[in-house]
């Protein structure tokens, strides 16, 4: 468990005389013991009574300045499990704390980022989850920071609902989409916990599962709140925006919608949540926006937490606070005293003392460090205090100033509507002007009227004069020219006359029509003023009270502004006033340091006695190492002539791989040697390093003896004279070790050069058919590449020449089907070509990828068995080409079966695969290379599906078949003929059944050849050693397949089991 240091009796009982100091104290105890218990690294949930403690302390200090302090300081990435114990704690304190906790985590996001980024980058299953649950909690904070109205533990009412998402429609959108982000974090942890446990298919009553559980209950809690406000603001953007611009929202809502069901249906049915949490039920189906009315049938989800009886209260070890101090054990034992007891069997007075002064010397520093802390601890509150004041002042700065501007607004509106009521006064007088206008237009049309009366009584007298004339005319005829000439003269002025009086009378009346017109808009426009005019009244009235309103609040902020400045004044002059004690607190700490630096040096002195005395001890505990070591090494030189020996037998390559483990073994004798010479007080590394070569020395001299026992007479002797050597050589070593003097200049090279000569030897007697050298691997990788798309190129040139070929000499059917065969074989090569090359690419990536600073023949050479695959897969990829040429000729000439050009395609198929998979074993899973390698690996395969097919349908066309008609036998006929077919069926599957038989037995050879040795060596050597390395023999003829005509691989002798002495 994560502890925190507890507070020094000493320094409390120091203090039993202020009481505010003590209860302070006590405080701060009490939560570091809850904290120690509630954040740990158990896999177990989080005891309610332990959270309940930290957010009764979180009230109580009206804060988490307390809570902070102390989670700074938890070793939070070594743990995955502290980490997520911590967000848990975090979270509640979050949703149940006092209101200042939001203000606290403000000021340590970083610190949360941190944690979880730490633990996303790795691998881990509870860092995961942690890392989620810390995204979660800076959403939380984010959202609660930027909207205050929510408090973190969600509970707000509709109105307050309503009156924070206020009526700008842009408002509602940004806060809906805020709380679609906020329930998204919610459920993705819920989701990730979920999956977690079905993968473990985990049961919710282990202490395991419900550590990860048990935050669950808190997101329940806040999904409810946010379901029910997502709800609240949907119905309210549909009411205000068109359902097209909605789309999105509402595919995102219903998305969640179905998550939160599902968690809310797993989380009901297990049982550990049914006893904590009464979990709400979401209706079937999401709410239907669209239909308004859908807000009533609404139920918002409500959680119930049941009330839990009282858990049993631990016993705390608290400290007491007294003036009498309790007797404590004095003198305990060190490391060495602890190892091998005190000399001559008696404890030293001057130990004692030693242990007495150090004890009290940690007392001291632990009082002095606790005092620092206190300080440190009272500068940071009242620092927290001091900002926290300055933030409320710049807070009322700041509503002040926006006061400030809500008025110069206020004024601004009152200047636009004087504006709108003197426009109003404008239209006014141009409406009475419109009136004068029509009443002179009126009088001028009245006496237009009357204008034309005058003229229609003037034309009615001189008509009478026409006639009176007309009269007279007829009475004189002297007169009559000068009558017809005043007539038309008359009747020309008479025809002028009425076309004017028309011609005014038509422009009065359309002026007549224009001035009404004109007079109607002044009066609507007339009466619209005197509406706004009225309203702009109402306005002002209004804004005046408002501007009131704001007057007051303004000198009600002032006066509380005052007052803050008066307690940041109070608050700085306790806060020097504590800086002084807490400086003369200092001085007296640093006389007391120097009263006790002066014994600290006559401990050093005893310590440095203790120091020599325990390098005496190292020093002979390696020597018993030394002796034990020359023991092991000379019974395994002894073994090189006991004729007892002589029965037991070994292998070279087990000799290979225990020669290479002791000299590997040299390597960590040297750095525990320099190890201990560099630091003689710890010898642990030097003798752990010297037992392990002392055993493996043995084993390869036992071993080496073992193997010259099958090994010709020369190679025999060598190998004994080697194995004496490396034994003297080993042994004079360890005589160095034994003498102080010498020991530092002892070196391995003599060792190493007796263990190599042995490993070249193992390697010399290994069968010849392993052996090859590192250069030839890689290059005949490449050969074997080359060879293999020399051979494919060449069958398709042959192909292309049967073509031609088949032209010219075949027509009709067999044309048709020699074409359609030849252009699917030609196909089929085309796409191994292709294949072939994404293979060399591919290796070549791999090679770049995987060799680092090596070369390319040492990275084949270090994965041998990898590298032999690649060989085996293209020299079959090579043969099934060839024999598929060969093939496709003789069928061509009608010498060959259309049945040895299906096998030879399957073979080709076969083969491709085994050059894809060889590939494909060391590539990453995300390189371009291998997705083109398997593609054309699909394309190979389609392209011999189509040889198949193609040679089927040919086969068919070109075999006759008989007619079977058989209605001209006899009975006696029939039944002779249907006894012969019997017998030839018979026949035919007994040659069959033999056929598969023999196909069986050749596959299993195939088999036992190509791995049987291997198969040997694992079975009968369960030893770790390295693997042998695999024959690779000359490349065949292109025409011949691997495995005949050629010596198989790994058919020698397989090396016996290591002998067991």
């Amino acid at each position: 468990m994560n502890s925190i240091k507890s507070v020094p009796a000493r320094v409390l009982s120091r203090r039993g005389g202020h009481s505010l100091e003590a209860e302070r104290e006590q405080f701060d105890k009490s939560q570091a013991i809850s904290i120690s218990k509630a954040i740990n690294t158990q896999e177990a949930p989080v005891k309610e009574k332990h959270a309940r403690r930290i957010i009764l302390g979180t009230h109580h200090e009206k804060g988490a300045f307390t809570f902070w302090s102390y989670a700074i300081g938890l070793p939070l990435p070594s743990s995955a499990i502290l980490s997520w114990k911590f967000c848990h704690v975090l979270h509640k304190v979050l949703r149940d704390g006092h209101p200042n906790v939001l203000q606290d985590c403000q000021r340590y996001r970083s610190n949360i980022r941190e944690t979880g980024d730490l633990w996303g980058h790795l691998h881990d299953r509870y860092g995961q989850l942690v890392s989620i649950y810390t995204r979660l909690l800076l959403t939380k904070i984010s959202f609660h920071v930027k909207h205050p109205e929510f408090p973190p533990g969600l509970e707000v009412s509709d109105e307050v609902l309503e009156k924070t998402a206020g009526t700008d429609v842009n408002n509602i959108f940004q806060l809906t989409v805020e709380l679609f982000d906020y329930l998204d974090c919610e459920l993705k942890l819920s989701e990730s916990v979920f999956r977690q446990l079905n993968t473990s298919m985990a049961v919710s009553q282990m202490s395991a599962v419900q550590c990860r559980l048990a935050p669950l209950i808190q997101v329940i809690q806040d999904c409810s709140h946010l379901y029910h406000y997502s709800v609240k603001l949907m119905f309210k953007l549909h009411s205000c925006l068109p359902v097209d611009t909605l789309q999105g929202h509402r595919d995102r809502f219903h998305d969640q919608f179905r998550s939160l069901k599902n968690f809310f249906k797993k989380a009901s049915d297990m049982l550990y949540f049914k006893r904590l949490i009464q979990i709400p039920r979401l209706p079937e189906s999401p709410p239907n926006f669209l239909r308004a009315s859908a807000l009533a049938e609404h139920v918002k989800p409500v959680v119930v937490i049941p009330e839990e009886a009282p858990e049993d209260e631990e016993p705390e070890n608290l400290i007491e606070i007294s003036t009498t101090s309790t007797t404590e054990p004095q003198i305990t034992s060190d490391l060495f005293e602890q190892t091998f007891g005190p000399p001559n069997g008696v404890w030293d007075d001057r130990d004692a003392q030693i242990e007495s002064l150090k004890k009290e010397l940690d007392t001291l520093r632990a009082e002095m460090e606790k005092i620092k802390l206190e300080a440190q601890r009272y500068i940071t509150q009242l620092k927290a205090q001091v900002n926290s004041l300055e933030g409320e002042v710049e807070e009322q700065r700041k509503q002040k100033q926006k006061a400030l501007v809500d008025n110069e607004q206020l004024r601004d509106e009152l200047e636009r509507l004087q504006r709108v009521k003197q426009d109003s006064d404008r239209s006014q007088r141009l409406c009475a002007e419109a009136e004068k206008k029509a009443s002179a237009t009126e009088i001028r049309y009245t006496k237009l009227k009357e204008k034309h009366s005058e003229l229609i009584n003037t034309h009615a007298e001189l008509l009478r004069k026409n006639a009176d004339t007309a009269k007279q005319l007829t009475v004189t005829q002297q007169s009559q020219e000068e009558v017809a000439r005043v007539k038309e003269q008359l009747a020309f002025q008479v025809e002028q006359v009425k076309r004017e009086a028309e011609m005014k009378l038509e422009d009065q009346s359309v002026q007549m029509e224009q001035l009404r017109q004109e007079l109607d808009a002044r009066r609507e426009e007339l009466d619209q003023a005197q509406r706004s005019l009225s309203q702009a009244k109402q306005a002002g009235v209004e804004l005046s009270a408002q501007v009131e309103a704001l007057h007051a609040e303004k000198e009600v902020l002032r006066r509380s502004v005052s007052e803050k400045e008066c307690e940041l004044l109070s608050t700085r002059s306790l806060m020097e006033e504590k800086e002084l004690q807490l400086s003369q607190e200092a001085d007296k700490a640093t006389r007391e340091i120097r009263e006790l630096q002066g014994k600290l040096l006559e401990k050093s002195t005893q310590e440095q006695n203790l120091q020599q005395k325990l390098l005496d001890e190292q020093f002979s505990v390696l020597q018993e190492t030394v002796r034990e070591a020359e023991e092991i090494l000379r019974d395994a030189v002894a073994k090189l002539d006991d004729p007892l020996h002589i029965r037991c037998t070994s292998s070279p390559d087990y000799l290979l791989s225990r020669a290479q483990a002791a000299l590997e073994s040299t390597d960590a004798l040297e750095s525990g040697h320099a190890q201990y010479v560099a630091s003689m007080a710890d010898a642990a590394g030097l003798v752990g390093a010297l037992a392990l070569f002392a055993h493996l020395t043995a084993d390869t001299i036992v071993n080496g003896s073992a193997t010259s026992h099958l090994a010709p007479t020369d190679h025999a002797d060598r190998l004994t004279e080697l194995c004496r050597d490396c034994g003297q050589q080993s042994l004079h070593y360890l005589g160095e070790l034994k003498d102080r003097q010498r020991l530092g200049h002892a070196e391995l090279g003599n060792v190493r050069r007796a263990l190599q000569g042995v490993l070249h030897l193992a390697q010399e007697l290994r069968p010849k058919s392993l052996d090859i050298r590192q250069e030839e691997l890689g290059d005949m990788v490449e050969k074997e590449m080359a060879s293999t798309s020399e051979a494919i190129e060449a069958a398709v040139r042959r192909i292309e020449e049967m073509m031609s070929q088949a032209r010219n000499e075949s027509s009709g059917v067999k044309l048709e089907v020699n074409e359609r065969i030849l252009n699917s074989c030609t196909d089929l090569m085309k796409a191994i070509r292709l294949l072939v090359t994404t293979s060399t690419n591919l290796q070549k990536e791999i090679v770049e990828s995987g060799r680092g600073a090596a070369t390319t023949q040492e990275f084949y050479a270090k994965n041998s068995r990898w590298t032999e695959g690649l060989i085996s897969a293209s020299k079959a990829v090579g043969w099934g080409a060839t024999q598929l040429v060969e093939s496709a000729d003789r069928v061509v000439l009608h010498t060959g079966k259309y049945e040895e050009l299906i096998v030879c395609s399957h073979e080709i198929a076969a083969s491709t695969a085994q050059l894809v998979a060889a590939s494909k074993v060391k590539a990453d899973k995300s390189s371009r290379n291998l997705a083109r390698l398997q593609e054309c690996s699909r394309n190979v395969n389609e392209k011999a599906a189509n040889v198949v097919a193609s040679t089927k349908s040919g086969q068919e066309q070109i075999e006759e078949k008989d007619t079977m008609d058989f209605s001209g036998m006899s009975l006696i006929k029939l039944k002779k003929e249907e006894m012969e077919t019997q017998v030839k069926v018979l026949e035919l599957e007994k040659r069959l059944e033999g056929e598969r038989v023999r196909l069986g037995e050749l596959r299993k050879q195939h088999y036992v050849l190509a791995g049987g040795c291997d198969a040997v060596d694992d079975a009968e050597d369960p030893r770790p050693a390295p693997a042998p390395r695999r024959g690779i023999l000359k490349k065949p003829p292109i025409a011949q397949k691997p495995g005949h005509g050629e010596p198989q691989r790994d058919t020698g002798p397989c090396p016996p089991p290591g002998a067991k002495v």
